[in-house]
């Protein structure tokens, strides 16, 4: 009988433990549905800014094409934990996303949640998007709505179990999910809290320019210092003053407009298609960035 009991009571925890792991690890959408409606409308053209600002363009174009805005999606995307195809965002209402309310768009990007209430794998960087305002996001959505509609939608991500159960990615928000706002620092002027919102938000530099745990987290300790690149093909470098302390707020603008850096060399590699959008933007965006780059506290680069 006390085998039976103790047996009884170890299964008990075990499911109300599965129970509990199930419950906390629900997506939790950003926008609930009395706001969906008060989101629809925005300004493209800053919408265009915002799309500029995310490089959007980097993951989502359809490849093997020459127009940048043709967002069918389907590139190969490397990880330690499979291949992963960012999905079609282009218009069209079968295979991209012409059917989604600008919620459904705020949810992605802000919460890491699908309309059909899924968690989205966090190689979609929206661990950086949460950070944007909810205004850009409507804006973004109507900028969108005036491209050219895709056909066709990629192949299924490529993932070995345990990757494949979508459920497991809300125990990982629970360590590495911060939804806060970013909230203007008084301390500092209009240009570096803009300089700040573009890096830590829409423009998402952390996601390349920071090594990662086992896990896919990133190393806070290492966070701007570089690491290893996502898809596994190289090292991503150190951006904090240790690496680029003597470069100036004019280098870094260069660099994120015509890829060159003050020893004369060209970025390549992901970098480039990151220069193409960056090239694309104000000018008071480019020294925005440049100046909070400037400000980052420096960190050793880490082993590659």
């Amino acid at each position: 009988m006390r085998v039976r009991w103790i047996a009884l009571i170890v299964a008990a925890a075990m499911f109300g433990a599965a129970g509990g792991a199930w419950m906390i690890s629900a997506p939790r959408p950003a926008v609930v549905e009395s706001e969906a409606a008060g989101l629809e409308g925005g300004n493209p053209d800053n919408g265009r800014r915002v799309f500029e600002a995310g490089d959007c363009v980097a993951c989502h174009t359809t490849p093997g094409q020459p127009d940048r805005l043709r967002l069918g999606g389907g590139m190969a995307l490397a990880s330690p934990f499979g291949t992963l195809y960012p999905p079609n965002i282009s218009p069209d209402p079968v295979d991209g996303i012409g059917k989604w309310r600008t919620a459904d768009l705020a949810n992605a990007l802000l919460a890491g949640v699908s309309p059909r209430g899924q968690h989205y794998y966090p190689a979609f960087p929206y661990t950086s998007f949460a950070h944007m305002k909810l205004s850009d996001v409507r804006d973004l959505m109507a900028y969108l709505r005036t491209l050219e509609p895709v056909r066709g939608r990629p192949p299924p991500h490529d993932l070995s179990f345990p990757f494949t159960i979508r459920r497991l990615v809300g125990l990982w928000k629970l360590l590495y999910f911060d939804r806060s706002p970013i909230v203007r620092d008084p301390a500092h002027d209009a240009e570096w809290n803009r300089g700040r919102y573009l890096v830590e938000g829409p423009a998402h530099c952390a996601e390349c320019h920071s090594s990662r745990d086992l896990a896919g987290g990133i190393k806070e300790s290492t966070r701007f210092a570089g690491g290893r690149d996502p898809e596994g093909v190289g090292f991503v470098p150190n951006i904090t003053p240790a690496a680029i302390g003597s470069w100036s707020e004019d280098d870094i603008m260069r660099i994120l407009t015509d890829r060159h850096t003050p020893e004369g060399r060209e970025v390549g590699s992901s970098m480039e298609d990151v220069v193409t959008n960056t090239s694309s933007l104000p000018d008071e965006d480019r020294r925005a960035i440049a100046v909070y780059i400037k400000s980052l506290p420096g960190r050793p680069t880490p082993s590659p």
